[in-house]
């Protein structure tokens, strides 16, 4: 597991969507990134992890705070293809971009997933404007303690 303050690892990502061209963390430097791993059949995620991003994204300003999905899929696999998260998107009217976690060749976890140590679904990860790891939330998160966070990350000065 990465722990809070080291360098994020690069997401392992097989397909975008909401974006024209993939999105790397390093062409997220000097904005705090906030990703919302989740799975599409993940109650948690539907009811709270996804709609938190979604108010994440109206709250700051774009130019200051990225948000980003992971669609990590380690279980349900064959319910969960892009097709099905391509209308799952559009139904719950989610328009940040959303990257599908690349599979791995070697057992149900998906890299990013694994990279990262993320116990399931929904976990927020946010990253500072320098690339590091600085929360790692698994469940939920209340508002008040994320809006805090991510203000406390967008005050810290850019080395």
């Amino acid at each position: 597991m990465i722990e809070a303050m080291q360098a994020a690892p690069e997401w392992q990502v097989t397909r975008w969507f909401n974006t024209p061209a993939p999105i790397t963390l390093a062409s997220l430097r000097g904005r705090v990134v906030v990703v919302e791993a989740f799975q599409m059949l993940c109650p948690g995620c539907v009811s709270h992890g996804l709609p938190q991003a979604q108010r994440v994204r109206q709250a700051f300003p774009a130019e200051a705070v990225a948000v980003i999905g992971l669609h990590t899929v380690f279980e349900h696999h064959e319910a969960m293809t892009p097709v099905a998260l391509e209308a799952f998107l559009h139904e719950y009217r989610i328009g940040f971009p959303v990257g599908v976690d690349m599979p791995s060749a070697d057992g149900p976890i998906p890299r990013t997933m694994r990279v990262y140590g993320l116990r399931g679904t929904p976990t927020l990860l946010l990253i500072d404007r320098r690339g590091r790891l600085r929360h790692h939330h698994f469940g939920q998160v209340e508002d008040l303690a994320l809006g805090a966070q991510i203000a406390m990350l967008m005050g810290e000065q850019q080395a």
